[in-house]
């Protein structure tokens, strides 16, 4: 009955946002790939907004329900029936009467399984797609046949994209830059699609360089990097936030307003505003006059080691701290993946904590790498995870938490955090239907 009452109500609101998209015409950004969605979305925001009225997903509504939702301006009801039956009328009230309705939306857009990107992309026609990585190994790959099926997927939405449309696409990633010869290969409008280029690449459109680390009294605090466009260079500084992670989707932000005629300086000072999502390589101050990198939304292989690696590159007089959970929906991948993560974390950290059944094999790779057994610390749930942390953290510790959602990886940082009254503002999945869970 639950099944059959969801599939009424996902029809019933994806007509209604058909309906929405034909009256008020807003422009589209359609923000897909396997990582760095909801990052690149929120930047994108930020830039657009500076010079128009626009609305983005919220948090990561990216699916058959959550695409209609952020067209429609309506929030999830979750489990609640006459929570729908209210959005269903609100999505009515837009349709037949006059609203304010925005200039641009910015979509994030998501495939858990087969078929998810190819159904929104029959309805949902872009005027501009941003590609962010398709790594070897991508999140979700466990409900499909392989990676390739993936890749395939997500290229429907770059097929959506309309004549005059624009790609933006992540020059550093092999299979999210093949994708580059499916926009040559459609059906051109008068004008033709143009193509953005972005990441450390030599020859990309936008070019990112000298990333450095910002530190205060000895601890990380935020980034700097320069990007460089067509002549143009622009100095960028992200506070509470490290890593590679941040970079990308600034870049695929400045590309979308390139994109659009927007002046990159001013660009630059919008971002300056910027507040990246909870979960993604946050900064937060830890007890002990510790610091926490906060990565702990979600993980997949390329994510968690590319996590590890900015946990190597932090300076610090205190110990390097890796927390991680399981990675899941790996399928097949799962076991060498979380051996290869363990490996990787014994030339990064100092100590492991490892959170689930999966994530015994990243404590067997770290073993196996040589890292000694009473460095090692293996837990069932997060809770336990963050009581043996909060015995063991000290003073000057850079500590990197990270696992898949249902870990619930953000109770660890919750144990740990300076300023646990924070939390609702800093933490990820702090919402009362999470809390339940």
């Amino acid at each position: 009955m639950k099944n059959i009452f969801k599939k009424i109500v996902v029809y019933i609101i994806t007509l209604e946002a058909k309906l929405v998209l034909k009256k008020y015409k807003p422009k589209i950004v359609a923000v897909t790939g396997n990582i760095g969605k909801t990052s690149s979305k929120d930047a994108i925001y930020t830039v657009l907004s500076s010079m128009s009225f626009v609305r983005k997903s919220e948090k990561s509504f990216n699916s058959e329900v959550g695409v209609p939702l952020t067209i429609l301006g309506l929030p999830n009801a979750w489990n609640s029936v006459s929570g729908w039956f209210k959005n269903i009328i609100d999505g009515f009230s837009l349709i037949i009467m006059k609203n304010h309705y925005p200039k641009w939306l910015v979509l994030e857009v998501g495939a858990d399984r087969p078929g998810d990107i190819e159904s929104i992309s029959k309805w949902l026609k872009p005027d501009a797609v941003v590609m962010t990585h398709l790594p070897d190994v991508p999140v979700h790959v466990e409900f499909f046949n392989n990676t390739e099926e993936v890749v395939k997927e997500k290229s429907y939405l770059v097929k959506a994209l309309k004549d005059e449309g624009v790609f933006v696409v992540n020059s550093d990633d092999k299979k999210a830059f093949g994708m580059k010869a499916l926009v040559s290969d459609l059906p051109a409008g008068k004008a033709g699609k143009k193509v953005f280029t972005y990441g450390y690449t030599t020859g990309s459109s936008v070019v990112a360089s000298d990333e450095n680390i910002i530190y205060k009294d000895n601890k990380p605090t935020g980034i700097t990097f320069r990007v460089d466009y067509s002549g143009n260079s622009i100095p960028v500084e992200l506070k509470g936030v490290i890593g590679k992670q941040h970079i990308y989707p600034i870049l695929s932000a400045l590309a979308i307003g390139i994109s659009q005629g927007l002046n990159i300086v001013k660009m630059e000072t919008a971002l300056v505003m910027h507040e990246p999502a909870p979960g993604r390589m946050r900064l937060i101050d830890g007890i002990n006059n510790s610091t926490i990198i906060d990565d702990s939304y979600n993980a997949s292989p390329t994510a968690t080691a590319e996590a590890l690696n900015t946990l190597k590159s932090v300076s610090t007089t205190g110990r390097k701290i890796a927390v991680l959970g399981d990675m899941l929906e790996l399928g097949e991948h799962s076991y060498d993946e979380h051996i290869k993560i363990g490996k990787l974390v014994a030339e990064t950290a100092d100590i492991l904590i490892t959170i689930g059944v999966r994530s015994k094999y990243i404590a067997q790779g770290a073993n196996e790498a040589k890292m000694k057994k009473r460095d090692i610390f293996t837990f069932n749930d997060s809770v336990s995870a963050g009581e043996k942390l909060e015995k063991i953290i000290g003073e000057n510790d850079t500590v990197l938490v990270k696992g898949s959602q249902s870990i619930r990886a953000e109770k660890v940082v919750e144990k740990v955090m300076a300023e646990p009254d924070r939390k609702y503002k800093l933490l990820v999945r702090q919402e009362e239907e999470w809390k339940k869970r």
